[in-house]
């Protein structure tokens, strides 16, 4: 089945707004309608079984291009507007792509690049060439494993790996997240991550297909219009990754005063938000369900969740594998790790990607036995929950002695007036690394804070260890467009 069908199979004939906003609405049938026309132009005008990039904003532009690639039997490759040029032609020579879908706020940015560009008003021109409701001219016989998008992930080290994902995958992660969270179509979400990001893509997923509607924010920025929207449109959902939350929480006092009284649940993935965070967040919302979900791209979005009932007593963890996903936490043997210890997350399921886009090497370390070998280091308790301790290649030696960095930032984050902290290495000729803790606070608080007292909050919690031996305070965070942490503002092992 083409993902597309599967989206709309229940909802296409909907009288009702799919987007919801000051700027753009849009309702069921009207997207249905317009994604058949702009998919019959597109094999029309290009065939099928092409790599087509998609450079827009959160929009109707961005949904209607993105639905129609998919149903016409070509891949979605959409990507991040703020890519520089080189990792922009590293990416389109390497997908060969020749065909883009392009907003027209972004028609500069590909205009050096040889490519078949269609913008919003060519889009708008294409939903009025073939009638809506012509599915049938379409194949009955689509196969589920047919390459549906390719998502480039920015790794640390600025490479671009392209993870593939079939229109099963997708399928398959969209029905596991909703036996879970138990959407319907009287749910409204209010979405701010990017649609270029799994996580944004999942939430657009999971409500076109129970009827619901979403809200697009594309100005995290302004905290005001977030709190304003989730009011204004009744939303009942949010979603962000760990900075969202922190910069709601700590960077302005009018988000935790405001009564929202539709809002039923928030979910939070994309890195492990501190447990100061998730404690706050309860005691300002107690009637607001709590969603810790932890995932990659590389499972089209998710692996795992913790139900909300289960935070007081879990508190830390990541819950464990959503439905229909077997996930373990493995040793160097491959062998289940007994309560207490570390080894690595994998996991199994018809979500897991087919591979990285012309890399078998990556791919073949990453995908063993049909596992995903995630690089995130748990543990797990007697009743199975799993506790994150870090990626891999994040842990610190010191003296020999391994140290996971989110155990000291957990304890830092704590201390009074602390919006975020991030631990890094620095080169030392007897220890070999030495911590560093890059503790970010308000401007307004600058001169109230010290090293000394950061070091002593820290050793009466820590081993002296773990204590770091440099603290450097900053006023500004910087994150990338999804929302997290950007490295590069980060400078480790200096």
């Amino acid at each position: 089945m083409n993902v597309f069908d599967y989206l709309f199979e229940n909802t296409s004939s909907l009288n009702k707004n799919l987007v919801l906003g000051n700027k753009e609405k849009i309702s069921y049938q009207q997207i249905y309608d317009n994604t058949l026309s702009v998919a019959q132009q597109i094999i029309d005008s290009f065939g099928t079984d092409n790599n087509i990039i998609l450079l827009s904003e959160n929009s109707v532009f961005f949904i209607t291009a993105y639905l129609a690639i998919m149903k016409s039997g070509n891949v979605c490759v959409p990507l991040n507007p703020a890519l520089e040029d080189g990792s922009l032609k590293e990416i389109i020579e390497k997908t060969e792509s020749k065909i883009a879908f392009v907003s027209k706020r972004f028609l500069k940015k590909l205009e050096n690049f040889d490519l078949n560009m269609i913008d919003n008003e060519l889009v708008e021109k294409w939903t009025h060439l073939n009638p809506g409701n012509n599915s049938q001219s379409f194949a009955s016989d689509f196969e589920p494993e047919k390459l549906a998008q390719i998502i480039f992930t920015s790794g640390s080290t600025g490479e671009q790996k392209g993870v593939m994902l079939s229109h099963k995958n997708l399928i398959a992660n969209t029905g596991s997240i909703l036996e879970y969270l138990h959407l319907t179509s009287d749910d409204t979400i209010l979405i701010v991550m990017p649609f270029y990001y799994c996580y944004g893509l999942s939430l657009l997923h999971t409500h076109l297909r129970v009827g619901g509607s979403v809200v697009l924010n594309n100005s995290f920025v302004f905290i005001g219009t977030v709190i304003n929207d989730l009011n204004k449109y009744a939303c009942t959902g949010f979603s962000g990754v760990p900075s969202h939350f922190q910069i709601l929480l700590r960077k302005t006092k009018d988000f935790k005063t405001t009564q929202f009284e539709t809002l039923r649940y928030v979910t939070q993935a994309g890195g492990k938000l501190h447990n100061a965070f998730i404690q706050e967040f309860l005691d300002a919302f107690p009637q607001i369900s709590f969603f810790v979900m932890y995932g990659q791209t590389e499972a089209t979005a998710r692996l795992s969740y913790l139900p909300p009932e289960q935070l007081p007593a879990k508190l830390g963890s990541l819950g464990k594998g959503i439905p229909n996903v077997e996930i373990q936490v493995v040793n160097n043997d491959g062998l289940k790790v007994k309560a207490g210890e570390v080894g690595e997350i994998i996991a199994r399921g018809d979500n897991i990607m087919q591979g990285y886009f012309k890399d078998p090497e990556t791919t073949a370390k990453t995908l063993k036995n049909g596992w995903l070998y995630t690089g995130d280091m748990a543990t797990v308790d007697e009743e199975g929950y799993i506790f994150i301790q870090s990626r891999a290649k994040e842990i610190i030696k010191v003296r020999g002695i391994r140290i996971s960095p989110k155990e000291i930032e957990e304890v830092i984050v704590e201390y009074p007036g602390v919006v975020d902290c991030t631990i890094v290495a620095m080169e030392d000729e007897i220890a070999g690394e030495a911590l560093k803790a890059i503790v970010y606070i308000n401007d307004a608080d600058k001169d109230s804070f010290l090293e000394d007292d950061i070091r002593k909050h820290c050793a009466e919690q820590l081993a002296s260890h773990k204590v770091p031996q440099f603290v450097e305070f900053q006023t500004k965070l910087i994150f990338n467009a999804a929302g997290k942490k950007t490295k590069a503002a980060i400078n480790p092992r200096i």
